[in-house]
């Protein structure tokens, strides 16, 4: 049974850093590009970030770059969101993900395989 676990979610101010962290089990890490999401309430869920299955290619959406940093430690089966200069249109949940593709990553959150529960991130201003 494939599990991610996220954490590092919280409140934190506006202009405050964050690191989230999704723990990996149950399926051979990596060979599996990984990546997060994010669902503010009322809105739909987006891509945020996405790390190729070695780790050789990065993709950031337009929001977060220069901001967000992904990284990932094969040998620990993690995946990092490095979140920085917090923002409130940042608040949201933040859901890992996990899917045999890199490109389903590009394609959207209908071609992910695995979901996480998610982490929650508020900033305050």
């Amino acid at each position: 049974q494939v599990q991610l676990v996220e954490s590092g979610g919280g409140l934190v101010q506006t202009g405050g850093s964050l690191r989230l962290a999704c723990a990996a089990s149950g399926l051979t890490f990596n060979v599996h590009s990984m990546g997060w999401f994010r669902q503010a309430p009322g809105k739909e869920r987006e891509f945020v970030a996405a790390v190729s299955n070695r780790g050789d290619m990065t993709r950031l959406a337009d929001s977060v770059k220069g901001r967000f940093t992904i990284s990932r430690d094969n040998t620990k089966n993690t995946v990092y969101l490095q979140t920085n200069s917090l923002k409130a249109e940042d608040t949201a949940v933040y859901y890992c993900a996990a899917s045999p593709l890199y490109r389903d990553f590009v394609k959207g959150s209908a071609f992910i395989k695995y979901w996480g529960k998610g982490t929650l991130v508020t900033v305050s201003s």
